[in-house]
């Protein structure tokens, strides 16, 4: 039986951590100072350690002082970040106390057993990307009906390619720990991923390039990011990455993608096996 009261007080931390991600999308003034407490609660709690707390901050300072740089420099500072972001992702950097919050936990007789934690290292490459790109949360686009359908057709087949290639199969489940898991895959898995894929990604090769360029380029590498799942995993999320790539892409807002995203995620868990099928 999952026992939310388990969670505190050190869920604290990702409440606080939930609030300054919003707070990008609602105003830029507040997040810094939201932050702030997040990484001083963590200390206390002894959910961060000082020297991880000192390369949050680097990080977060290289990408704000890159602002100020130009060529090479600027470059340069771009690839430090992305390294910074990369070791957090990975869980490759010393000090975080990332919370278990679900172990082996199976959301339907058919899915295989499923265990998350709350992380507090991988929701930090958002401020960082941030830092380097603002312009990816302010451009708003209208568009046309014909457009939604494509999203809307695409949203549906993509499930069907996962069913078809049999990595999941048709489950209906709806968790107690549901609640739990849309909060943790909405506000940092997906805000995480969209910020890197397409707000930063995509956002900068279709600046350099094309919008083609930028949507396949940045779905490719979002479906080589789920190799774990194996090729056929790689194709079903290298065609999620199109349809949310697309969808930043036609209406400019980040917040859309995301939105998908979690949509796609939370259809996944209650009408298909999850992760996977046994």
């Amino acid at each position: 039986m999952f026992d939310s009261s388990l969670l505190f007080p050190d869920a604290l931390i990702w409440l606080l951590l939930a609030c300054s991600i919003v707070s990008l999308f609602i105003t830029h003034r507040f997040w810094p100072f939201l932050l702030s407490f997040v990484l001083l609660l963590a200390l206390w709690l002894d959910r961060l350690t000082p020297i991880a707390t000192a390369i949050i901050l680097v990080g977060l300072g290289i990408a704000a002082f890159s602002k100020r740089l130009a060529g090479k420099w600027r470059a340069s500072a771009h690839f430090a970040v992305i390294l910074w972001g990369a070791a957090l992702a990975l869980h490759l950097t010393p000090g975080f106390g990332n919370l278990l919050v679900l172990d082996k936990v199976i959301s339907g007789p058919d899915s295989i057993p499923f265990t998350m934690y709350l992380n507090l290292d991988k929701p930090l490459i958002i401020f960082g990307l941030y830092l380097l790109v603002p312009g990816m949360l302010s451009q708003h686009r209208d568009i046309s009906l014909s457009k939604v359908a494509v999203l809307v057709g695409l949203f549906a087949l993509t499930p069907t390619l996962a069913a078809l290639f049999r990595l999941v199969r048709p489950e209906f489940s709806f968790p107690e720990w549901i609640w739990l898991f849309a909060f943790n895959n909405l506000l940092f898995t997906c805000v995480a991923e969209e910020v890197l894929f397409r707000g930063y990604v995509q956002n900068l090769l279709t600046q350099r390039f094309s919008h083609w360029i930028g949507i396949g380029v940045a779905s490719t590498l979002f479906g080589l990011a789920h190799f774990a799942g194996g090729p056929l995993f790689i194709l079903v999320a290298g065609c999620a990455g199109i349809l949310y790539g697309l969808t930043y892409y036609w209406t400019g807002r980040l917040s859309l993608a995301i939105g998908v995203h979690f949509g796609f995620n939370l259809v996944h868990l209650v009408f298909f096996t999850y992760p996977l099928g046994k």
